[in-house]
């Protein structure tokens, strides 16, 4: 059995924004920067943030760009427009006590509106430069975990733990492209002529496994694990695709849906709406973890990976997923990703099928995350472990970015939450793997015990339609 979440499924509920700062900072105040990194870390931090990012293969100098610089301008601009503010007020108070004595303040009055302009000018130059730094900071990927493998390529993930072993066959086990067309349950030719290429239909029994896959990873999750399921819209704004970061860098890999004067987007995973739904938020401390589940299609462009997985449906540009989404405090969100992790596992554990758990290396990793462990599961059709789940630990890094609070017991000052999610599981790659993994020998499919009450068959059979 997985570790059991410690969740108590208690969600906090919406309120007015009280972030602080407030959702409308100051010009001048460092935490105006909304970016992934906070600015001061990064000022103070160079030489620790150059080495993280050779860790992940990147150059720092192409990163940071000339952070050091703009950052050291923007601040001498920002001093010197303070300085001369202080002056303006001296030399106001000296204009009113002139004017009450009736004496002439000509001279001091243009010397206070020639401070105003260089002022403004200042003012200006620190915008710019705070703009430039926005763009530099955006950039900046998340820094790897210390108990992160710093590794070059994907070669160097490292192996955590397996479960169960492979199923053995008295005959060549066939990939789920070939049993889901023999058994009349998958059909890939008519969505093409719907849609295109990377879009499936299912028929009968190969519908109704999804549907049950979905209805089973929920039940689970919401009556065991203790997560609150939401149900979310699958078009978000691109404030929400930001929060999370995918925009702007990944807006290739998404599906834009021009509405009105600003664009709408499909969600490429439950992720995004649910995180976002504390966006511009503070929660108590004491709701912490608060823990959400999402089952929705997710629709994504798959920008890049032409050639890859062409046959099947391991790769769709829609494909349904189950989400599971923390908002964790600092101190115990990596106990959080592991309770995390080990729900996922859990649905393969009760399924009864075999896989693995690796930690990606520092080059491996999204650049949003901190740590990330891979669940794999074994598909014996194509005998080969793949990816069903990637649960991850952000830190702050998605928080600070979509302004996610806490206001930590005793406190009066908030405090970015962290934020986690993972799926639980991807349910199209497990139809894969129950297919591949419960055939048999006369062409059929056996429904593992735990997914029967939701199947209403305990097996698969040929028909066609």
């Amino acid at each position: 059995m997985g570790v059991r979440s410690a969740c108590t499924g208690e969600v906090a509920r919406p309120r007015a924004c009280n972030a602080t700062p407030p959702c409308t900072p100051s010009p001048f105040s460092d935490t105006l920067i909304t970016s992934m990194l906070d600015l001061n870390f990064v000022r103070n931090n160079l030489p620790l943030v150059e080495e993280k990012l050779r860790q992940r293969g990147l150059d720092p100098a192409e990163v940071l760009k000339d952070f050091g610089q703009i950052d050291a301008q923007r601040r001498q601009a920002i001093t010197a427009a303070e300085t001369m503010k202080a002056h303006r007020n001296r030399a106001s108070e000296e204009v009113s006590r002139l004017k009450k004595e009736g004496q002439d303040a000509s001279a001091l009055m243009l010397q206070t509106k020639e401070l105003r302009e260089e002022i403004q000018g200042l003012e200006k130059a620190a915008g710019e430069y705070d703009t430039h730094l926005r763009g530099i900071l955006s950039g900046i990927p998340n820094l790897p975990h210390a108990s992160v493998p710093v590794g070059k390529s994907a070669e160097d993930n490292v192996e955590v733990r397996r479960w169960g072993t492979p199923p053995k066959f008295d005959f060549t086990p066939k990939p789920h492209w070939e049993l889901g067309e023999q058994l009349g349950v998958l059909d890939l030719e008519r969505a093409v002529k719907l849609t295109g290429a990377r879009f499936a239909v299912y028929w009968d029994l190969g519908a109704r496994l999804e549907r049950a896959l979905a209805n089973f990873m929920l039940d689970l999750h919401t009556r065991q694990h203790g997560y609150t399921e939401v149900l979310p819209p699958y078009l978000v704004n691109s404030d929400s695709m930001y929060g999370t970061g995918q925009l702007p860098k990944f807006a290739d890999d998404l599906f834009r849906v021009p509405f009105g004067e600003n664009d709408l987007w499909l969600i490429p995973t439950a992720e995004v709406p649910v995180t976002n739904l504390y966006r511009d938020e503070v929660l108590e401390a004491s709701r912490l973890p608060v823990c959400l589940t999402a089952y929705t299609p997710c629709f994504r462009s798959e920008a890049g990976s032409y050639g890859k997985d062409v046959r099947g449906i391991i790769r769709q540009h829609q494909f349904q997923k189950v989400e599971l989404v923390k908002f964790a405090h600092p101190d115990t969100s990596y106990d959080e990703l592991e309770k995390l992790t080990h729900d996922a596992e859990e649905v393969l554990q009760k399924l009864g099928l075999h896989y693995r758990v690796v930690t990606l290396c520092t080059a491996d990793m999204g650049p949003s995350s901190a740590k990330t462990y891979d669940i794999e599961v074994w598909l014996p059709g194509q005998q080969l472990f793949r990816e069903i789940s990637s649960c991850s630990n952000f830190e702050a890094f998605q928080a600070r970015r979509a302004n996610i609070r806490f206001r930590p017991e005793g406190k009066n000052k908030s405090e970015f939450v962290h934020t986690l999610n993972g799926s639980g599981l991807a349910v199209g790659r497990t139809w894969v793997a129950l297919v591949e993994n419960y055939q048999q020998a006369d062409g059929t499919v056996l429904i593992p015990e735990a997914l029967r009450p939701f199947m209403g068959a305990d097996r698969l059979t040929p028909k066609k339609f």
